[in-house]
């Protein structure tokens, strides 16, 4: 068993948006994705089909040509490959991120 501490808001050092991998094993990995208010989701399509759970914050998130509003306990579900984006982001936003199988870092080609 590993515990992991999760789910506190932590931009990059330069206030952008700042993703942390905590836990990779090869069928999935785990980490949190912190978007201050205001600012912009740069990210681009993974190979991995991938979930978000949102703990806090509030915006829209466009995935698929839909467009939903989030906040706290909202769950999302992102297929390999489609293009997606957390935007409009009204309240620091923290989301719990898992990739199955485990994030490459790799972008879409």
């Amino acid at each position: 068993m590993e515990i992991i501490r999760s789910g506190q808001f932590t931009p990059a050092a330069d206030g952008s948006a700042d993703f942390v991998e905590h836990l990779s094993v090869p069928a999935l990995s785990f980490g949190t994705y912190s978007i201050p208010a205001g600012a912009t989701d740069e990210q681009s399509p993974h190979n991995e089909d991938e979930i978000y759970v949102v703990t806090q914050g509030r915006g829209s998130f466009t995935s698929g040509g839909q467009t939903v509003e989030v906040g706290p306990g909202t769950a999302l579900f992102i297929p390999a490959r489609e293009e997606h984006r957390f935007h409009d982001i009204t309240k620091d936003l923290v989301t719990l991120v898992f990739f199955g199988p485990a994030y490459s870092g790799v972008p879409q080609p």
